[in-house]
């Protein structure tokens, strides 16, 4: 069992609390929440696409909200179909953005992957 398996929940998020920018891991793929791994976006994306695609994320995540209250199952669908895309269009969901073969841990527990020692040596070091 690794360190990290035993680390209780506080421990796992002050990590990604008391810093001011969100913990990423070494390669620069993920970045944890809570004790879980989320994909970034593209790296490789330009600017300008990367700003576009992030504005129709912002945009599809609001029209949830907006259909979500006014409970409307429709627009609930097709808001939530438009932040699939913008995500997947960012490289966050689908296929992986990076081409060295490496298996994609995408909302896994960082406990439960190859990043456990590292995330658990994080955390004793900010302990």
């Amino acid at each position: 069992m690794s360190v990290a398996t035993r680390l209780p929940a506080a421990d796992v998020n002050a990590v990604t609390v008391a810093s001011s920018t969100p913990v990423l891991t070494p390669d620069g793929r993920y970045l944890i929440v809570r004790g879980r791994l989320w994909r970034t976006a593209n790296p490789h994306l330009r600017d300008d696409v990367r700003a576009g695609l992030v504005s129709a994320l912002m945009d599809a995540r609001r029209a949830v909200k907006a259909a979500r209250r006014d409970d409307d199952a429709g627009r609930l669908a097709a808001a939530r179909a438009a932040v699939d895309r913008a995500k997947t269009a960012l490289g966050e969901r689908g296929l992986v953005w990076w081409s060295d073969g490496a298996h994609d841990f995408n909302r896994h527990l960082v406990k439960n992957t190859p990043y456990a020692d590292w995330f658990a040596a994080l955390v004793a070091h900010d302990a």
